[in-house]
């Protein structure tokens, strides 16, 4: 246990009494949403409640039924599952007005969970249950830490929460939050972004609505799974929703995607690190919030993704292979992730430009090679080469392409 952690338990213990016995609301070391909430709490129930007023279950049971997050933990619950159990945390998913809906915990957790109604059906806004984590995210629209005696009824002092809103990305309506909670000696600055990444996994596993952009293609085609830009400016979609990754994510991701048969951990410790001292560890890490932004669809041994995959790499060249040098130059968006440090794509995007150009040369359709001049222009061979072949023939391309070359002669 740390002696911070300690202090800051005696600290809030203090503050909750003092609030308690005196009805002192200026506790300074209270946060001003702590205290609105007590101040909440104090009008409705008592600070001795042992335990959140139970809805009625078959209503409750007909909620989760016909809520959309119950197709979405479905699709994630094996992934919620082993985060409750790997951190033994209880977490719970409520509707908007925070009553739970669904409920998974570690042994321990789940246990104490029970003894306060801490269980589908649960009633856990503050009117009901005093402050808590899952009132105050549903209340303020964000992520919120409800820590030991920052709770208003005091049989939950001993518990930790960090809970976050559960939003449709389409509609943007909120549809609840996912609480994750377990004893206060086990307090992590992590907690608060675990339960950000929960509840992204959760939201991209929502079923689409009627009003989804992607709509139409999800009725024609099926699920178009995982689309990336990589070429140029990186973006990955997942069923049309944009994935918020970080460089190295990205970077670990369009290699499964490249990779359809699967790589092993050595074999993608390999691509993306090359000879850089960076251990098994950090990779399985990028790899494990991978598997929570696709919503558990990338397995292990091999990693693999489970999913259909498109990337703009492959777009590109199947282009050329088919002689469609337009085509394929109106695709290549530019340099492939530049500035990776992945040895295998930094190969990979010079096999690209080195292809687009090669096509090019040897079909130098004069829009094409402006288009191209913008992404590479100081690349001259390729104008001069359009130029050679137009020879003496008029062409409206003509003057920007001689414009390119001494633009980059003066440059």
């Amino acid at each position: 246990m740390r002696p911070d952690l300690d202090e800051q338990k005696r600290a809030c213990f203090h503050a909750w009494t003092t609030f308690v016995e005196q009805g002192d609301a200026a506790e300074p070391l209270v946060r001003p949403e702590i205290l609105s909430s007590w101040a909440r709490s104090e009008a409705a129930i008592t600070p001795d409640v042992e335990a959140a007023p139970l809805a009625d279950e078959s209503e409750t049971s007909a909620l989760w039924r016909d809520s959309p997050l119950q197709v979405a933990v479905e699709r994630v619950e094996a992934e919620l599952r082993r985060t409750a159990e790997d951190g033994d945390l209880v977490l719970a998913v409520t509707d908007p007005d925070t009553r739970i809906l669904w409920t998974y915990g570690g042994r321990v957790m789940r246990r104490k969970a029970e003894t306060v109604n801490f269980v589908a059906g649960g009633r856990w806004d503050d009117e009901s249950m005093g402050t808590n984590a899952l009132d105050l995210a549903n209340r303020l629209g964000e992520p919120s830490m409800v820590f030991s005696a920052e709770h208003y009824a005091s049989i939950v002092h001993n518990w930790v929460c960090w809970a976050a809103p559960v939003v449709d990305p389409v509609s943007g309506r909120r549809l609840g939050v996912i609480d994750l909670s377990t004893t206060w000696d086990r307090s992590h600055p992590i907690g608060l972004a675990t339960a950000r990444v929960m509840a992204r996994l959760i939201e991209t596993a929502l079923p689409h609505s009627h009003h989804h952009p992607t709509a139409s293609l999800l009725d024609d085609t099926g699920d178009p799974g995982l689309v990336m830009t990589l070429l140029g400016t990186a973006e990955v979609r997942l069923d049309g929703q944009r994935l918020l990754l970080n460089r190295r994510q990205t970077e670990v991701l369009a290699l499964l995607a490249l990779h359809p048969e699967g790589l092993s951990l050595e074999q993608l410790h390999a691509l993306v690190y090359g000879d850089q001292a960076v251990t098994f560890s950090t990779l399985k890490a990028e790899v494990s919030h991978l598997r929570a932004a696709l919503g558990g669809q990338l397995s292990s041994r091999p990693y693999r993704l489970m999913m259909p995959v498109a990337t703009d790499v492959e777009h590109v060249l199947a282009l050329v292979r088919r002689g469609r040098v337009a085509a394929a130059v109106d695709a290549y968006g530019g340099d492939l992730l530049p500035g990776t440090n992945s040895p295998a794509l930094a190969e990979l995007g010079e096999y690209v430009a080195v292809a687009v150009r090669e096509a090019l040369l040897a079909d130098p359709d004069p829009d094409a090679v402006l288009r191209y001049a913008e992404l590479a222009p100081y690349d001259t061979a390729v104008v001069e080469r359009c130029l050679a072949a137009l020879g003496a023939q008029a062409h409206p391309a003509k003057p920007l392409l001689k414009g390119r070359l001494a633009a980059a002669a003066s440059g």
